[in-house]
């Protein structure tokens, strides 16, 4: 902040485990990527190369170098652990991961069937070594998942060694926490939120009004990926109140009433 001013929610510095911001990379050049940490990097905590973008970017070493620097933590789209998994190549995986010095890396079988079994076993045998982060929900809309599903999911996927497990929304935003038109499944977020520490939970929240949803449900400190970069400073501001669709949130009564 550059400036003190009351009634603006505090917001942890780095490293955060609560009101974490997650971005999105689809293929930035080492020039926008040290343009954006130069401009917002401080509010950035987790960067994922998005899905399979880490086997075509070029100079990628010196993309991941330049993350860690900025103590933002990179890794690579759960996607291309299942570009790996379903060709049998697990730990090609892992030494891709080593090869890179990427220590956080994430699960997800939004492409793939997997067996939730397979995918528990996968997560412990990579958190021997990893950060885990490890993704609930389908990216294909056909696949109906209960509330109660979606818990004993993140339950046990937590107990198996993640550190986080994100809940599915695509880039997009029209899946899985959310309806085809973007808006939030209140009832699905409020369960899981019953059920599954807020901490361990990142939201994906690609759409401005669905961070505006969060941030009024659960405070400035709700964890949200699947941001874009040139959204990280908005997002920042809905996070402190410093926008008109967050405004009022976090004053005292008296100043509503003005």
């Amino acid at each position: 902040m550059n400036a003190n001013l009351p009634y603006i929610p505090e917001r942890q510095q780095k490293k955060r485990n609560h009101g974490i911001t997650m971005v999105m990379d689809k293929g930035l050049s080492l020039r926008q990527v040290e343009d954006y940490i130069q401009s917002a990097g401080s509010y950035v905590d987790y960067v994922k190369l998005g899905f399979g973008t880490a086997l075509v970017t070029e100079r990628l070493a010196d993309k991941v170098r330049l993350y860690k620097e900025a103590r933002i933590e990179p890794y690579f789209g759960g996607t291309l652990y299942e570009v790996y998994k379903i060709r049998d190549m697990f730990d090609d995986f892992r030494h891709f991961l080593s090869q890179y010095k990427v220590e956080m890396a994430e699960i997800s079988d939004g492409s793939i069937h997997l067996s939730h079994e397979d995918k528990l076993k996968d997560i412990n045998r990579l958190s021997q070594d990893f950060t885990v982060l490890s993704e609930v929900g389908s990216k294909r809309a056909e696949d109906v998942i209960t509330p109660d599903q979606w818990v004993s999911m993140m339950r046990s996927e937590l107990e198996a060694g993640s550190s986080k497990v994100i809940a599915e929304a695509r880039e997009s935003g029209t899946i899985g926490i959310y309806n085809k038109d973007g808006s939030a499944k209140t009832e699905l977020i409020d369960d899981i939120s019953h059920h599954v520490r807020m901490e361990n939970i990142i939201w994906e929240a690609p759409q401005k009004n669905q961070q505006v949803w969060f941030i009024k449900h659960f405070g400035s400190n709700v964890n949200l990926g699947n941001i874009a970069f040139p959204e990280v400073i908005p997002l920042e501001t809905l996070r402190t109140g410093l926008r008109g669709d967050t405004f009022f949130q976090f004053l005292p009564q008296e100043m509503k009433n003005h």
